[in-house]
């Protein structure tokens, strides 16, 4: 089975543009968001999927620095973009990650993979409904299910977020949901504002330099040692359609 990782990516987000190649460390957040997605082990490849939009050649020239394959498709119609990355690439299962979440836990990614590859399931999330911090959402599908959908899928939604197609349908899909032991979904560790940013840089920085390698776990031992960061972005609301469903990027 060809396990392919799909991170969706753009610099046109409404609520904090370029965000993805704003510095993390010393590096761009999507340099820092690959070289955690090169620990996943059960994964076989990692493509980026980017826009034809001059704006996101940024992107695909750091993809080129990084080594790692750029497809670049229709802004809004993210689900061809992704239908066609997976046909391009030979994918068996996608696995479909978001470009604001640059501290997401690789083995996450492989305990939500692994459910997959059990083979009881088309489609495997961990946040319907959400448990896991905001910035940890992880969908698994198959390449089947994926062209099928774009196939099919006819409401705008559906083409925006890739995803709500087979969720639409759980007569025809078997869906499944990974869930935290502990409710965690009061931690917000996507970055989609400025405030998120700040939250992101620091909860890094704290980490980094004992672990370059950190996990979910240091991250909320980091949280607990600083209980006033929760403030920075408390009130930052998650867009409609976005992780509360799955995981979505933030568009218009």
């Amino acid at each position: 089975m060809n396990t392919v990782l799909i991170v969706q990516a753009r610099m046109t987000s409404t609520r904090l543009p370029g965000k993805v190649l704003l510095p993390l460390g010393g590096k761009p957040m999507l340099t820092r968001l690959v070289e955690r997605l090169r620990r996943v082990q059960r994964a076989d490849a990692i493509v980026i999927a980017t826009t034809t939009n001059t704006t996101d050649d940024a992107i695909a020239e750091l993809c080129a620095k990084l080594g790692v394959p750029c497809h670049r498709g229709s802004e809004l119609d993210v689900l061809s973009r992704y239908a066609d990355a997976a046909r391009l690439h030979g994918a068996d299962a996608v696995v479909r990650i978001t470009s604001d979440c640059p501290l997401i836990d690789p083995a996450l990614i492989d305990q939500v993979i692994a459910v997959y590859q059990e083979g009881d399931s088309d489609c495997v999330s961990n946040m319907l409904p959400p448990t896991w911090p905001y910035g940890m959402a992880v969908e698994v599908f198959s390449a089947a299910a994926l062209q099928q959908a774009h196939a099919e899928a006819r409401q705008p939604a559906e083409r925006e977020h890739v995803t709500p197609f087979l969720y639409a349908n759980p007569q025809r899909y078997r869906l499944h949901n990974v869930t935290s032991p502990t409710d965690l979904s009061g931690q917000r560790w996507t970055v989609d504002t400025p405030e998120d940013y700040e939250l992101v840089q620091r909860l890094f920085d704290a980490v980094f330099a004992h672990h370059p390698e950190f996990t979910l776990a240091d991250l909320l031992t980091a949280m607990q040692a600083h209980p006033d960061w929760l403030a920075i972005n408390q009130h930052i609301r998650q867009k409609p359609a976005t992780e509360s469903q799955a995981p979505q990027e933030t568009h218009p």
